[in-house]
């Protein structure tokens, strides 16, 4: 590269556009001899002054462009510039070719030439214009320093040239720690990329970016997280070379915590919500469990459990002191990982010593946080020192267990713990978990209670229901009972076979309609009361009136029966029904079908009669009496159901139990809504 003379580069010579300071000011130059005579003029003075050169020249300055008045003082003022060599500079009032006075700024030095002859060079500018140039500087100046902005100036290079007052506050950094480097080189802690990223597309487009949002840390607070807003133009001169650019901060850090803790706070309001409606869907204990565990994953913990104190499944007083004993209900994980089988398998008792954490939860009704876990507290927590090795190698960090309260009762524990997320358990996710448990535990409450109840309903229903047929005169018999999917309450189905006095039996098979424990009392009575009506020889017409009045009684119950009454002797069958689905007829050797009896109202209408039909019942020939939720579905024609059951036996089975067992098999869905009870009867060779 070609330098000039002092290692100056002649690229960087070049013509400065008009419009400069130097041409604002307007500054005009004169050069006056020994005797105050003007030697030279320049174009500026004659705009300035109005004389043009040939009025100027060879004249004596001060008596054309000075007043009588200050005439000696100029004389004086030239005498001791040109005498003593000292430079003067000041305001005075010179006269205009027009008769105005103008005040002007003069700079006066004195000049030598090469022959030894003193010269005096005269600068003169507006005064007028130089104070408004003083005070856009000035202002210029005092907006940048006192601004609470942080403001900057970078080169091309995206190298600092100039940084105020607040923005050494907001970096820590003064402004000659900033000169001469770039945003990465002073702040480390910035995406630094990013930044300059930015700041060259602004330099090559002149596009300005505004509140362009920047986080990070400074070294004025190297251990608080900042966010900014960076605003970025370009600078051009007046004759369109850029010059650099201009960046401005404001430091939003309130703002942008504000808004971080509202966004917050709506998540945790949707979260909630959303676990208001995917908890409790069904009355199912696990399922409610697992669903409090999914809404849990990956919200608040990467691997969530659900673990229920066995005491308040059972019925019994919970223990204050000593171990705890849990069963585990839901284990969810946000992906795979041995977390999971390192945790209470679902359905598995488990018992916890006093010192474990999750004992500590449900002893003291309070939240256990803990952000930190080493190898003490994670055996504390695992179920033995196996699966807190295993906790260990997957990165299981930090743990939180919440209780489970509802109505006052502590039910048991929400465990979470995290191995993906970095973040250790923070006082807002111990709220938040805790408003999840606590709406939960009211679903989980009410599922324990629906079971507990189930139970007890399929118990008393079970103790209700015949445990072993008698051996009937004549006829061979198989009968099954299923109660409802877990999820639904046990119904008040129920199946008999009666021994009759005059050697025949009585089939009976009836369905209560409703649930629950008073469902299968009132299935309890009425089969009392048909055992009792059915010693008294009486035709099945009559049984069935009489069950009506019983079960008006009864009111608001109704129920639904079919009555049989097997003659051995006749070889016949009598049946009638109470709004019951008709018993299916197979003859030996032939097809089966759907006895065709009057249907009846349902027992418990009152005041309504019954009739009944004779058919014939010889060796061979099949009986099957159901109720409803073998055949029924919500989605299928009950005369299509009707229509399968008859095409299902026709196929012979070897035995009534394994026709049974068909059945069943074929028909009934296992998370069917409703029990069945099912009896087969078969005349004997």
């Amino acid at each position: 590269m070609r330098t000039c003379r002092g290692g100056v580069d002649p690229a960087d010579v070049r013509r400065s556009p008009e419009g400069g300071l130097v041409d604002v000011l307007g500054t005009a130059a004169m050069v006056l001899d020994a005797e105050g005579r003007i030697a030279l003029w320049s174009p500026q003075a004659e705009r300035l002054l109005g004389y043009t050169p040939q009025e100027a020249l060879g004249r004596f300055a001060a008596h054309v462009m000075v007043d009588e008045e200050h005439l000696d003082l100029v004389l004086r003022l030239f005498s001791e510039v040109m005498s003593s060599g000292e430079a003067w500079s000041g305001t005075f009032p010179v006269r205009c070719k027009d008769g105005s006075a103008r005040l002007l700024e003069f700079r006066n030095m004195r000049l030598q030439d090469d022959r030894g002859d003193f010269y005096a060079l005269g600068l003169a500018t507006d005064g007028a214009t130089l104070r408004q140039v003083e005070r856009d500087l000035a202002l210029s100046v005092r907006l940048v320093d006192q601004s609470p902005i942080g403001l900057a100036v970078l080169g091309k290079d995206l190298r600092y040239l100039a940084a105020n007052p607040a923005l050494e506050r907001m970096n820590g950094l003064s402004a000659a720690e900033h000169l001469g480097r770039r945003v990465g080189e002073t702040l480390p802690f910035l995406d630094a990329d990013v930044v300059e990223s930015a700041m060259r597309e602004v330099l090559r487009s002149g596009v300005p970016q505004v509140s362009h949002h920047v986080e990070g840390r400074t070294p004025a607070a190297p251990d608080t997280d900042r966010a900014w807003s960076m605003s970025l133009y370009r600078l051009d001169d007046s004759g369109g070379q850029v010059l650099g650019l201009a960046v401005s901060l404001i430091d939003v850090t309130d703002h942008h915590r504000a808004a971080a803790e509202a966004e917050r706070a709506r998540h945790h309001l949707a979260l909630v919500a959303n676990a208001s409606v995917r908890i409790g869907t069904t009355l199912d204990l696990e399922q409610t469990a697992r669903e409090l565990a999914e809404v849990a994953v990956p919200e608040l913990g990467d691997v969530a459990a659900v673990d229920v104190l066995d005491s308040v499944l059972n019925g019994r007083p919970r223990r204050t002191e000593g171990p705890a004993f849990f069963q585990a209900l839901a284990v969810v994980a946000a992906r795979p990982t041995p977390v999971v089988g390192a945790a209470d398998p679902p359905g598995r008792p488990a018992q916890y010593g006093a010192d474990r954490l999750i004992t500590l939860c449900v002893r003291t009704a309070k939240p256990v946080r803990e952000p930190y876990l080493d190898a003490e507290k994670l055996s504390r927590i695992a179920r033995d020192s196996q699966a807190a090795q295993v906790l260990a190698e997957a990165g299981a960090h930090s743990y939180l267990a919440v209780p489970l309260i509802a109505r006052g009762e502590v039910l048991g524990v929400l465990d979470l713990i995290r191995t993906d997320n970095p973040l250790p358990f923070t006082e807002d996710d111990e709220v938040l978990a805790c408003e999840l448990a606590a709406r939960a535990a009211v679903c989980i409450d009410n599922a324990r209670l629906f079971r507990q109840q189930r139970e007890t309903a399929l118990t008393l229903q079970r103790s209700m229901l015949p445990s072993n047929h008698h051996r009937p005169v004549g006829l061979d018999v198989a009968s099954r009972y299923r109660p409802a999917a877990a999820r639904y309450e046990v119904g008040g189905d129920w199946f008999d076979v009666i021994p009759l006095r005059e050697g025949g039996s009585a089939l009976v098979v009836g369905d209560v309609m409703g649930s629950g424990i008073n469902a299968a009392t009132t299935m309890g009575r009425l089969r009392t009361a048909t055992q009792t009506l059915s010693r008294i020889n009486l035709r099945p017409a009559e049984v069935l009136r009489h069950l009506d009045e019983i079960t008006a009684g009864l009111d608001p119950w109704f129920a639904t029966c079919v009555y049989a009454v097997y003659d051995p002797v006749r070889n016949t069958c009598r049946v009638s029904t109470a709004g019951h689905l008709p018993p299916v007829l197979i003859p030996a050797g032939g097809p089966p079908g759907l006895l065709d009896l009057p249907a009846g109202a349902p027992l418990g209408v009152g005041g309504v009669p019954f009739s009944d039909v004779t058919f014939d019942f010889r060796p061979g020939d099949r009986l099957v009496l159901y109720t409803d939720g073998l055949v029924e579905t919500r989605d299928q024609d009950i005369y299509a159901r009707l229509e399968a059951l008859r095409e299902l036996l026709r196929e012979p089975d070897p035995s009534l139990e394994e026709s049974c067992d068909r059945l069943l098999r074929k028909l009934r869905d296992p998370s069917h809504h409703d029990d069945v009870a099912l009896l087969m009867a078969q005349v004997r060779d």
